[in-house]
């Protein structure tokens, strides 16, 4: 804390300074305006309690360059780079230089939220990150960010740069303390092994030789301490001056009691010293959190790698004309060029050339995939053969790898439940075996008083719930980095304990079980309107939805104009064009609207899906459309039901066209003509007799069952709504990996009991073992380290077993015979 000669806030010299701010009714000396106005700010809005609770001074804010830099986030095209907008409020995600302590989160967080508009602050003291939202305002963003700096942080909007930089530094960070531990604790106990073999062999040691040993072991000491284990003696601070009790808390203790009794046995030249204990318990500690902070980096590296990975620059085209434009000012509609070898910049579909793209990093399908026209493409996707045009579907924050990343850093933020309360009941441990100890050192006083030093300090070590706090959070790590490879992101991290513990799963058909890409199979026109103005209002009003059955009119041009367009989730679309109200969708929806039926029978003996068009005074055409199965679909429900777990189809579409998809995908079960809230009625039922539903689904229509179910699985092209509502994204829309993500859930779930299991066995059977003297504090200290260690390690097992496997795979033989094309693709008529 600052003195007369510092200033109260950043703790710089006052250099002559006469300012002073009054905070708590007392007046402090501050060094500059800047720290003046945090200071009186501080005061001002109640928190004076963040100078007590800081673990030390701010950095001095420079009021002119600190402006001046918040001042381009004015600027729409640099905060779009960052900024995250949707209808109800703006985001960002931040890292924040200075972000050491609950105090600096606590600060912040009341900070912000004292800005006008600011809806939501999350500010994560651990791994530096803090997520703000607010309304709309241009004026929002910067004001937040020179407010973060005059509390004497510094925030860093995410991007690449910043992102790689921050693991960077925290794995040689890491890597450096690791090192300094474990080459100070071969030292110590190459000394400590002398003095061992002497007492073995029962022979004594030259006293100066011994000496020198004790001094030597204490200057090794102190850098692997101090140095090394500081992360954990400054988590322990921060929990007292909090008022709380963390697991460092003992481990801590254990420490500095250690080498204090260490020290002043050295120095006084005889005693028992515990150097080579503490040498021990820190490298391993210390291991255990570099393995555990290697499996956080893995996991959250593909939510990095996905936010980072759209080019800066797109390649805008204006009829005969090219400009280089920045990706986050393309517009919907927009003509971008994809060069070879060049990356997609956003969503869109193909309007010009055939290709092949590489969508590894979003699939995790390593074969590139052909694509021609009319066919979607993803930003983010490598395009390895002829360049192609695309018209912008999506850009920015608003493409399908932003919202997947963004989803993935909230998750990433998250803890389990059963984590939550695994930390709740460790932290209750920790208070009794420090209550514990104190009562093992006064028996042991009564009973044998040079015993009881040794014992309640191996009591303190032993008993330390290192092993039993991260047995969950290590083996959810790990199944989350599996799920990954697999291209499946977990986006609440609670799923993977639920996705173990399924026993039913439900089904969309379109886009789903079928890849989506619908394709006009007949039109059967009633009306006389020249046939080709009938495709192009059928055109336009499906611009509006986000449907699958919308890309099958995305090849057909149209010049029509919609006013008051609505999208009736599960029935389809309606506007007005021309001074004409028409609707689009399924046959009754349309029906309504003209109040004809002329085509009603024509589903009666269609496999296809078929809709129809309609205006206020005829139909006018009904289209049959066709779609192909996806890879997976004839097959998933076999290996589902070798993991026994049932299946069904519950879809909004015809009888005939799910019975269709059910034949060929052997789904004994399936539900037609189902509206949103029919198939939320249904899964509610199947919950409400305790049976655990997994829905998988694409569309807006289905984002109310996934909201609902016990888990839930996007597809990764399908609908943002569907993203935001699913507790998971398939971004492979490989369904053949379900039944090993399921598989991979229980391991998990096994993995973890395990983990569970064995933390506190040891613990509860090592305890009294310690308390009555049987385990020095260098066993204790080995055995509690190697626990964790070992924790971390069975963690990463979580991959099913070769049996599973082998059984889930085989299951589906005879199914994957079944033909993928439902009916053939004809042009249109």
């Amino acid at each position: 804390m600052a003195n007369d000669t510092q200033c109260f806030h950043c703790a710089e010299p006052l250099n002559g300074s006469t300012f002073r701010a009054r905070v708590d009714n007392v007046e402090q000396a501050v060094c500059c305006a800047g720290c003046l106005a945090a200071a009186e700010w501080i005061d001002g809005a109640g928190l004076q309690d963040f100078y007590r609770y800081r673990l030390g001074p701010n950095q001095r804010p420079d009021a002119h360059d600190e402006q001046d830099a918040w001042a381009a986030f004015e600027r729409p095209d640099v905060a779009d780079r960052f900024v995250r907008r949707s209808d109800k409020a703006d985001s960002i995600d931040l890292l924040v230089d200075g972000l050491r302590c609950s105090a600096c989160s606590w600060l912040m967080d009341r900070s912000l939220r004292s800005i006008e508009g600011v809806s939501d602050v999350q500010v994560n003291a651990a791994t530096g990150r803090a997520h703000i939202e607010w309304t709309r305002n241009t004026q929002t963003l910067p004001t937040m960010l020179r407010l973060i700096a005059s509390l004497g942080f510094t925030p860093h909007p995410i991007d690449d740069a910043i992102g790689a930089n921050v693991q960077r530094v925290e794995r040689n960070r890491s890597l450096k303390r690791l090192a300094v531990a474990a080459f100070g604790m071969m030292q110590v106990m190459m000394f400590a092994i002398a003095s061992y073999s002497a007492d073995i062999n029962h022979e004594v040691i030259d006293p100066e030789l011994a000496q020198f040993f004790r001094l030597a072991s204490l200057l090794i000491t102190v850098p692997v301490l101090f140095y090394a284990g500081a992360p954990f003696v400054t988590s322990a601070l921060r929990s007292l001056r909090l008022r709380t009790i963390s697991v460092d808390v003992s481990v801590s203790a254990a420490l500095l009691l250690a080498f204090a009794a260490s020290v002043w046995n050295s120095l006084r030249g005889h005693g028992e010293v515990y150097f080579d204990s503490i040498t021990m318990f820190v490298f391993f500690l210390t291991l255990g959190r570099f393995v555990e902070m290697s499996v956080r980096h893995r996991t959250t590296g593909v939510a990095d790698a996905l936010a980072q990975h759209l080019p800066a620059i797109a390649h805008r085209v204006q009829g005969d004309s090219q400009t280089d434009v920045a990706t986050s000012t393309l517009q919907t509609d927009d003509l971008v060029l994809v060069r070879t070898g060049e990356i997609a910049p956003c969503d869109g579909i193909i309007t010009d050339g055939i290709t092949r793209m590489d969508e590894s990093l979003l699939t995790g399908e390593s074969i590139a995939i052909a694509r021609s026209a009319g066919d979607r493409v993803l930003g983010g996707a490598l395009n390895i053969g002829a360049p192609i045009r695309l018209r912008v579907l999506a850009s920015g924050n608003d493409t399908v790898i932003a919202n997947v990343a963004a989803l993935m850093q909230r998750a990433q933020a998250q803890k389990p439940t059963a984590s939550r309360l695994t930390d709740a009941a460790a932290a209750r441990f920790v208070r009794y075996v420090l209550v514990g100890a104190v009562v093992v050192c006064g028996m042991w006083l009564l009973v044998d008083p040079s015993r009881a030093f040794s014992a309640t300090l191996a009591v303190l070590v032993v008993a330390c719930p290192c092993a039993f706090s991260i047995a969950m959070p290590a083996t959810f790590a790990a199944a989350t980095a599996k799920l990954a490879r697999l291209g499946i992101l977990v986006v609440r991290i609670d799923a993977i304990e639920a996705l173990a513990k399924i026993k039913h799963c439900v089904l969309d058909k379109t886009g789903t079980l079928t890849q989506g890409k619908m394709r006009i199979e007949h039109v059967a026109f009633n009306t006389n309107v020249a046939k080709h103005d009938v495709i192009a209002i059928a055109s336009a009003l499906e611009r509006y939805s986000e449907h699958p059955i919308a890309r099958a009119f995305t090849d057909h041009p149209t010049d029509k104009v919609v006013t008051d367009v609505s999208a009736h989730a599960g029935r389809g679309v309606e506007g007005t064009i021309d001074g004409k109200r028409y609707r689009i969708g399924s046959l009754a929806f349309v029906h309504e609207l003209c109040g004809k039926n002329l085509a009603l029978d024509m589903e009666a003996n269609a496999a296809n899906t078929s809709i129809a068009l309609g205006s206020e005074s005829e139909m006018l055409a009904t289209f049959a459309l066709s779609d192909s199965l996806r890879d997976g679909a004839a097959g998933l429900a076999a290996q589902l039901d070798a993991l026994h777990i049932s299946s069904e189809i519950v879809s909004g579409d015809s009888a005939h066209a799910v019975a269709a998809v059910a034949n060929a995908c052997k789904i004994s079960s399936f539900t037609a003509r189902r509206l949103p809230a029919e198939k939320l009625v249904h899964i509610k039922e199947r919950m409400n007799r305790g049976i655990a539903v997994m829905a998988v689904g694409d569309g807006i229509n289905d984002a109310p069952v996934l909201g609902a179910a016990d888990v839930s699985i996007a597809m990764g092209r399908g609908a943002a709504l569907a993203h935001a509502s699913a507790d998971m994204i398939l971004v492979n829309e490989n369904l053949n990996v379900l039944p090993e993500a399921i598989a991979i859930a229980r391991r998990a779930v096994s993995v973890t009991r395990q983990n569970l299991f064995w933390a506190a066995a040891y613990n509860l059977s090592a305890l009294p073992l310690a308390a009555l003297g049987f385990i020095p504090p260098w066993i204790a200290a080995v055995g509690m380290s190697l626990s964790s260690i070992g924790v971390v390690l069975n963690a990463m097992r979580v991959a099913p077993s070769r049996r599973a496997a082998k059984l889930t795979r085989s299951a589906i033989e005879d199914a994957t015979q079944t033909p993928h094309l439902l009916s053939p693709s004809k042009a249109l008529p």
